[in-house]
């Protein structure tokens, strides 16, 4: 894509509306921070800065770390607590800001260790989710390749594994480790203790892209290592049903899958296996999905995040098809990874179709566009222009 086709414009004019309604520059007292949404903006300035070459853009990336940095790796302003969530000192902290994780940034604060859970009320309530993190992560890897500095892959490294160390755990009962879906905000108490579908597989990938990066473009004896949360990420996956029917789920399955390609190009996994798995689950969930009939619904009853989260995958299936194409080698020892991605192939059309729809100024005027505002205009920016948030 070139800097003069539309969807580059379209791009630029969300991403610079988001900055506005956000709070994202010096002279906003009051700036809102949300994890999961930043974590794609961060991309999506990074991408609009490869596209047209304006250091502007660059700067909005790394503006919004900081932000984020400052604003999420502390307590909440309606905390009795104060400071970085760490507990280091100022100037230490302003050294690690994700040494200890990052808030969500939701509007109430967390549920006390001692408070009864509320299901409802829960989807309100700060806190930190793994899969949050593991997003931010990889906004960090990005501004950390294109910026050239270290500090994000060690910011990065060091989220890692303070998510890791936070959100697993062994049962009392025996049997492998497992993992938490929500934390308290200090990563000491679980606020929702089941176990996220994806975020051990998830896990496993954003940390070897972490890994790889630091030793291919840092030095390795210049960071931390995560070989044993690889390791431990690995024990977890094993056996876990991965196909789903959420558009979102299935987005993320195909972008792990992306990634997981890349990964093994570079020599960081090798289990064909743990692509096909990952492959044949997302063709599972596609067709259930497209079984469903969903997209012919009318804005009031869709969801445009979790569309566009598909839709960003089934952009990560041309760069999966292209992989194997380039590397036949590495990946066409058997047949059915080949089968899998022609069959998915048959779905990429919806990808504009879904963007279509929710560019479509009416279908922006309905109640699940609004109510969603800047995660919505986020992720559809990144389905138009996925180059850089799809790179390792």
């Amino acid at each position: 894509m070139t800097w003069k086709d539309d969807r580059g414009a379209i791009v630029r004019d969300i991403m610079l509306d988001f900055a506005r309604l956000t709070g994202l520059g010096a002279a906003d007292p009051h700036p809102r921070r949300y994890l999961w949404t930043d974590a794609f903006a961060v991309c999506n300035y990074l991408e609009l800065f490869c596209l047209c070459k304006d250091e502007a853009y660059k700067e909005l990336a790394l503006l919004l770390v900081d932000q984020v940095h400052h604003i999420l790796g502390r307590h909440r302003d309606d905390d009795p607590r104060c400071g970085w969530i760490s507990g280091l000192a100022e100037q230490e902290g302003e050294q690690h800001p994700t040494i200890r994780g990052l808030r969500i940034g939701k509007q109430l604060n967390e549920r006390k260790a001692y408070e009864p859970p509320d299901g409802r009320l829960e989807w309100h309530q700060d806190g930190q989710y793994y899969h949050y993190l593991t997003k931010w992560m990889h906004a960090l890897n990005c501004a950390g390749q294109v910026a050239g500095d270290p500090a994000y892959i060690r910011w990065g490294l060091e989220l890692a594994q303070a998510a890791h160390a936070g959100f697993t755990y062994t049962p009392a009962f025996g049997g492998g480790k497992r993992m938490y879906w929500k934390m308290s905000i200090d990563l000491t108490y679980p606020l929702v203790a089941s176990m996220g579908q994806h975020d051990p597989l998830d896990g496993f990938v954003t940390y070897c892209e972490l890994q790889e990066a630091a030793t291919r473009d840092f030095g390795e004896s210049l960071l931390s290592d995560l070989k044993s949360e690889i390791a431990d990420m690995a024990e977890i996956c094993q056996g876990l049903f991965l196909a789903t029917d959420d558009p979102l789920g299935i987005g993320g399955l195909l972008f792990d899958a992306s990634r997981i390609a890349q990964l093994m190009m570079l020599g960081w996994i090798k289990s064909l296996n743990l692509l096909e798995t990952v492959v044949d689950s997302a063709l599972v969930g596609m067709e259930a999905f497209a079984k469903s009939r969903t997209l012919e619904h009318p804005a009031r009853f869709r969801l445009a995040f979790r569309e566009l989260g598909l839709s960003i995958g089934l952009s990560a299936v041309e760069n999966l098809a292209k992989c194997l194409e380039e590397n036949r080698s590495l990946f066409s020892r058997r047949s059915t990874l080949q089968g899998q991605i022609v069959k998915l192939k048959e779905y990429v059309p919806l990808r504009e179709e879904i963007e279509q729809f929710w560019m479509d100024e009416g279908n922006r005027q309905s109640s699940t566009w609004i109510e969603h505002q800047e995660i919505n205009m986020v992720m559809l920016a990144t389905s138009l222009a996925p180059g850089r948030f799809l790179m390792i």
